[in-house]
């Protein structure tokens, strides 16, 4: 075991876990910490506590000091200066004729480096833009190219639900989300249904998945075989949430399925939920 606090760098950022060096920390508190990228001003999301050492990485960077008014007042200075280097670097993409959208850009504490965040549906050649940059802001640049879903963390947004999104309201890690939970969860396949703002799978799948998956090991799935009261069919329909099913019966066919509930059909020979490949190379680019 050994004890760490969480430190989160941006309001909704992921959390990285640092030696306290003994302090006592609350969330909420401002800490000056030491990181892979240099010296960098952070929030404690996670206050003092143990955890297992198979969830750390060790060595563990350190807590270096509660941040003072002095470094807050920096922080407050390289918001502004974010918003000139994000002009500055917009014309010269305009100039540069590169296709790229500049989303964010973001000094380190220590001034000792520029991050500006964009996307591109390509690989962009920006050397040139890089040398220029450096030349105008006298020290390191570095460009990074990120994804729509990262894109949206960081402008934010409303989403169909009308709500603020998740990614950038409370998800501090973008959760797997697949084709597959769409299908389990009864949803139509439509992209226009199933994916967000951003364009990919919508992150709320995930939530409910957990409770689909114990549903679904409760009722029979679509194409499964089924004995009821009326004799013997086919499943073309299952509701897991009411635990209502439609059965087409073998000895008619032609006629418009039955209803009945879960819990009155003994199954015979249970199927399996599958994204076919039609489906699936449809919508890959939504996953």
């Amino acid at each position: 075991m050994a004890e760490i606090i969480g430190v989160r760098f941006k309001e909704v950022g992921k959390v990285y876990y640092f030696d306290p060096k003994n302090m006592k920390l609350s969330v909420g508190d401002r800490v000056i910490v030491e990181t892979s990228r240099g010296v960098e001003c952070g929030t404690v999301a996670i206050a003092n506590k143990e955890v297992n050492d198979t969830n750390i990485v060790h060595p563990l960077k350190t807590i270096i000091r509660l941040a003072d008014k002095n470094d807050l007042a920096r922080v407050e200075e390289n918001k502004k200066k974010e918003k000139k280097a994000f002009a500055v670097c917009s014309k010269k993409i305009a100039e540069h004729k590169l296709e790229m959208k500049l989303v964010e850009v973001e000094y380190t504490f220590d001034n000792s480096k520029i991050l500006f965040y964009f996307t591109a549906d390509g690989r962009i050649d920006f050397r040139a833009l890089v040398k220029e940059l450096a030349s105008v802001f006298k020290t390191r640049i570095e460009l990074r190219q990120i994804g729509v879903r990262d894109e949206a963390k960081l402008l934010g947004g409303l989403g169909v639900c009308g709500r603020p999104f998740c990614c950038n309201s409370y998800l501090g890690e973008f959760q797997p989300v697949s084709i597959k939970m769409a299908k389990e969860q009864g949803l139509s396949l439509s992209p226009v249904k199933i994916s967000g703002t951003c364009g990919r799978l919508m992150c709320c799948l995930k939530y409910e998945q957990e409770a689909y998956n114990d549903l679904l090991k409760k009722i029979p799935k679509v194409g499964a075989i089924v004995s009821t009261s009326a004799g013997e069919g086919n499943v073309v329909e299952a509701n897991p949430l009411t635990g209502v099913i439609k059965v087409t019966l073998k000895k008619a066919p032609e006629a418009a399925p039955s209803t009945f509930k879960s819990t009155d059909v003994k199954v015979i020979k249970d199927a399996q939920i599958k994204v076919d490949k039609k489906e699936l190379e449809a919508l890959k680019k939504l996953e």
